[in-house]
């Protein structure tokens, strides 16, 4: 069928869910000399003790443990924290076989991640360069290229509002007039039903429910033996689907993807069929 080149997003939270645990303890957090569960236990009480965004607490702790054990602050140290994150099998080629699958259908598919994890680091990732936009915290530097302040900082709630900026085409987080903008649903850049959440967790319960509940499909993915929070989820309604976060091609989560990567190809069709034969019948009337 001819028309409108049909366009799919599909958007990742990062930590888990590509990455086999949070992108800070591979590299950063044994660097100042703690353990993980002592890293976020104290920017928990940073959180709680000061009423304080939790994103917010761990963005400032990491600044202030760096700067007291001596390590630099400037944006290209973190950026290189990126180059020892460890994924789940068949991440690295995921996005090449995706891509494949969708060109066989004649569609065009774009990768979005919607992170509350660092931008910096995900961009010094082997992966970082998939991405057509980067959604995470993120720091902004002075003159001497040291951090100074968060400048973004995505907590699980703020995540949605990429949603609808992946939706309506409005990429640029500075721009909010457009995004507020009223734009009619056949005018928005990739509809919802077109989009497609992959996320491990509870802090992924918004954007997984809200594209589920605009006809898109959200996805759970688990480790080995840790299905229970994707059964929950699964329980609550929250998600469509739940796989084992094995990205290899053939894997069930590939299969998945590719079966509704089909489904879409078929709607659009569907739906471009209809408007075209909706515009003749209403033009024959008009004449």
């Amino acid at each position: 069928m001819n028309g409108k080149k049909t366009v799919v997003a599909i958007m990742y939270d990062f930590d888990k869910t590509l990455t086999t645990k949070d992108m800070q303890e591979y590299t950063f957090i044994p660097k100042v000399g703690m353990t993980a569960s002592e890293f976020w236990g104290k920017s928990d009480v940073l959180a709680r003790e000061q009423g304080m965004d939790r994103i917010l607490a761990y963005m400032k702790l990491m600044l202030d443990e760096a700067t007291s054990h001596g390590h630099s602050i400037h944006r290209d140290d973190f950026v290189a924290l990126g180059r020892d994150l460890e994924f789940f099998p068949g991440v690295r080629d995921w996005f090449n076989h995706i891509q494949l699958r969708g060109q066989a259908l004649g569609v065009e598919i774009q990768h979005y991640i919607i992170s509350s994890g660092l931008r910096e680091i995900i961009e010094g990732s082997a992966i970082g360069a998939e991405f057509r936009r980067i959604y995470a915290s993120e720091y902004l530097y002075g003159r001497d290229g040291i951090a100074q302040w968060p400048k973004l900082a995505v907590n699980f709630t703020a995540k949605t509002q990429f949603l609808f900026r992946i939706n309506k085409g409005v990429l640029d987080v500075y721009e909010d007039t457009r995004l507020n903008d009223h734009t009619p649903e056949d005018e928005r850049a990739i509809p919802f039903r077109n989009m497609v959440y992959i996320g491990d967790g509870l802090t992924d319960v918004p954007c997984m429910k809200l594209v589920k509940s605009n006809g898109g499909k959200s996805i759970a993915v688990y480790q080995q033996g840790s299905m229970d929070v994707c059964k929950k989820l699964m329980r609550e309604n929250r998600i469509d689907y739940y796989a084992l976060a094995d990205y290899s091609d053939g894997a069930p989560l590939s299969t998945l993807v590719a079966a509704i990567l089909r489904k879409i190809k078929a709607e659009e069709d569907l739906v471009q069929l209809h408007n075209t034969q909706a515009r003749e019948a209403w033009c024959q009337a008009q004449n």
